[in-house]
């Protein structure tokens, strides 16, 4: 099993020894240690997810998704490590000429920030938790990462570490480049020590700004890159609801799947107020109840579901329902209730995010309302979604409210539906607060820019610069040179771009 500190200072210690021999680790090395932890994880999927389903509810087949994705995104990252162009690594020759006066050699590459400390998020027990993607971005960054486990799926947390340990101890990385912890009060211990130079969060609004106002009220702040609340706004044009026969399928499906715990979930789907919807349930295919993660999700779910029923002016569409079972245990249908925009602008309580199967309907008559509107009640999103006709988008008449989607969120969607976020390079999974605390992506190859800094070396002997920087460039990573004499051209623009 592993062999979990249970001491804040033994953990942050045996972290900042670790931070500087992994630094320095030539990157084919840390990337085939990428590569040997993602084969571990699929040689033990089979046992992992008997544990998953067990402690989180979530089915086998969304799990072994989750897997999937969770092993390939670490053989992405070493893809990325060993490319190298993600040092953004920039050398400036001395130019005695140069414009704007004599020029020193000047060189700037990204490094490793140090011990950086991860909390699990609960909903997605494989993809954002223990070897999850913050785990995989701190890693391939080069720095020693600290996991505090959520409490939502213990067993397999400690089952997943034991597996992270074993391949990166085979793998001969540094002796506490990867440790897991457990304990709301170890955790923010941690949070507090010198020695981490990072924190990243997945989880609730409340738990989220505490945390982030831990790190930032230090001695030394530091980055805290927390995912905190997204309702992920959607809107469909009347051109949409009369061309797509499924939109409404396809909405209900994403509010349902995984029974709505998703941070992508559609929150409320605005539609024409002439719009025709039919039977909801009858749409959807009255799926069986599905057990929300945790009694403390779930008893917040039902809570929330309640008040919502309960506001005035709300109209139920589809009622679902939620029980509590055995242990504590919630579960759910989806819920779809119908509002007016009015109604929407002044009743607050409708726009926080529920977390769990339940979305909201609201009916609009102007579309010049909906850009205003936006900006006003979703100021910060992971995303925000539009469906609407090609000839429609080109009318210029959804212009302003587009632009007000990018403004406010951190993916906008056309004609599709948030949930499934895709592992990719260009990949943006953040947005403007409340959505994160810092808007940089969580998901993708430039999540592993949270936790680097620049430094630059002014007039440096060959023998002290870092391998990236280096004339030889003996990593063979993408340098961006600046030669002497070009500034003589700057201004000229013809031809040369």
């Amino acid at each position: 099993m592993t062999n979990q500190v249970h001491s804040v200072d033994d953990v942050a210690a045996r972290a900042e020894a670790a931070a500087r021999p992994f630094a320095d680790l030539e990157p084919r090395t840390r990337a085939q240690a990428l590569v040997d932890l993602a084969d571990a994880i699929d040689a033990s999927a089979a046992e992992l997810i008997v544990t998953a389903m067990r402690e989180t509810g979530l089915g086998e087949a969304r799990l072994q998704g989750e897997v999937r994705r969770t092993s390939n995104q670490l053989r992405l990252f070493a893809e990325v490590v060993v490319e190298g162009a993600y040092l953004d690594a920039r050398i400036d020759e001395a130019d005695p000429q140069y414009v704007i006066g004599p020029r020193p050699d000047v060189r700037r590459v990204l490094q490793p920030l140090g011990p950086v400390l991860n909390f699990a998020a609960s909903n997605f027990p494989f993809a954002f938790s223990v070897a999850g993607g913050d785990t995989a971005a701190a890693l391939a960054a080069g720095c020693p990462v600290i996991v505090k486990a959520s409490p939502g799926h213990p067993e397999l947390s400690v089952q997943t570490a034991d597996i992270v340990v074993g391949s990166l101890t085979a793998s001969g990385m540094p002796d506490g480049v990867f440790q897991l912890v457990s304990g709301q009060e170890l955790g923010t211990a941690l949070l507090r020590d010198a020695r981490i130079r990072a924190a990243s969060f997945t989880g609730s609004t409340r738990v989220g700004r505490m945390l982030a106002e831990i790190a930032a009220t230090r001695d030394i702040p530091i980055p805290f890159f927390g995912e905190l609340g997204s309702v992920n706004p959607a809107y469909a044009t009347r051109g949409a609801v009369e061309r797509e026969p499924q939109l409404i399928s396809g909405f209900l499906t994403s509010v349902a799947g995984s029974a709505g715990q998703l941070c992508t979930k559609p929150g409320f789907l605005f539609v024409p107020a002439e719009a025709e919807l039919g039977d909801l349930a009858g749409r959807l295919g009255l799926p069986d109840e599905h057990r929300l993660l945790n009694p403390v999700i779930g008893g917040a779910f039902a809570d929330r579901r309640a008040q919502v029923l309960d506001a005035s002016g709300v109209t139920v569409h589809l009622e679902g329902s939620v029980r509590e079972g055995e242990r504590g245990q919630w579960f759910a249908t989806p819920t779809v209730v119908e509002v007016t925009t009015e109604v929407l602008a002044r009743t607050e309580m409708l726009l926080d995010e529920c977390f769990g199967p339940l979305s909201i309907l609201v009916r609009y008559r102007d579309t010049a309302e909906l850009a205003p509107l936006h900006r006003r009640l979703f100021p910060g999103n992971l995303t925000s979604t539009l469906h609407a006709t090609d000839a429609e988008l080109d009318s210029g008449e959804w212009t302003a409210l587009i632009t007000e989607l990018a403004a406010t969120s951190g993916r906008v969607l056309f004609s599709g539906w948030p949930t499934g976020v895709s592992v990719t390079s260009a990949m943006q999974h953040g947005g403007p607060f409340p959505a994160t605390t810092t808007d940089a992506t969580s998901v993708g190859t430039a999540a592993i820019g949270r936790f680097l800094r620049a430094v630059a070396y002014q007039d440096a002997p060959a023998a002290v610069l870092p391998m990236p920087l280096r004339d030889d460039n003996p990593w063979n990573i993408p340098q961006r040179r600046s030669a002497a004499g070009l500034s003589q051209d700057w201004g000229r623009l013809d031809g040369r771009y």
